[in-house]
């Protein structure tokens, strides 16, 4: 399928970043995903080992030497879409929030480094790519980075505040180039590693409800999608309201 549209996707593995693999899937796209974790023998996806680049964003030199990894499966020379995804947010011996003074000097750099330069790194490094597809790319960003979260920590929180402002500066520089760059900020969503109590906080959202990955990986696909193709430097708040 020499026309098929490609999706690169960092976070794949469960919740938002699997409805998304689903999603665009549905839609026709080959969508190539990004772990530390080699590909799965007994994942049922077809094209699996394939379309999978093993590699640790948390290591900066790891992240640059994938982008060549990447460029080489690209056999178009072209990459319609890149989905910054990937996120971590450790927790205290207990499970409990780690704020500025519990978390640890070393976490503050693994979170900043999966959570937000990983972004810089692949959008910078497959630059070219983007332009020829005329691509688009969604960060991934949280209602945590504009508000202090009962269950998100501090490193969490304020990465993502600085990819929502990166958001911002790659639509600038990107713009040129005829990519758009967009961002997500998604509130709670229900997937298999919410935090304990969480389902408590529904009662303080408008819509009175969590939300679903799917719906969250509709809005990711509009956004690198031909509907949205003059829709660029925005941050779309996916949280029935949560925000208001």
């Amino acid at each position: 399928m020499p026309d098929r549209k490609t999706l690169l996707l960092t976070g794949a593995s469960r919740g938002i970043g699997h409805a998304t693999v689903k999603a665009f899937s549905a839609e026709g796209w080959r969508v190539i995903t990004c772990s530390r974790h080699p590909f799965p023998e007994n994942c049922p996806w077809p094209a699996g080992p394939e379309d999978h680049i093993q590699v640790d964003l948390a290591d900066p030199k790891d992240t640059i030497r994938a982008v060549e990894e990447i460029r080489g499966r690209l056999r178009a020379g072209r990459l319609e879409a890149l989905v910054n995804n990937a996120g971590v947010s450790p927790k205290g011996k207990g499970g409990e929030r780690l704020d500025t003074f519990t978390t640890d000097l070393s976490d503050w750099g693994k979170v900043f480094h999966v959570n937000f330069f990983s972004s810089v790194v692949l959008a910078r490094g497959l630059k070219d790519e983007l332009a020829a597809g005329q691509g688009a790319i969604v960060n991934v960003t949280s209602i945590a980075g504009s508000r202090v979260h009962p269950f998100a920590g501090a490193a969490y929180a304020t990465s993502k505040a600085a990819l929502a402002a990166l958001t911002r500066e790659m639509a600038n520089d990107f713009g040129p180039l005829g990519v758009r760059v967009n961002a997500i900020a998604p509130g709670e969503i229900e997937t298999e590693i919410l935090s304990p109590g969480t389902e408590k906080l529904a009662a303080a959202i408008p819509m009175r409800r969590l939300g679903q990955p799917e719906e969250v990986a509709r809005t990711i696909f509009f956004l690198c999608s031909p509907a949205a193709s003059y829709v660029s430097g925005v941050e779309v708040e996916i949280n029935g309201g949560q925000h208001v």
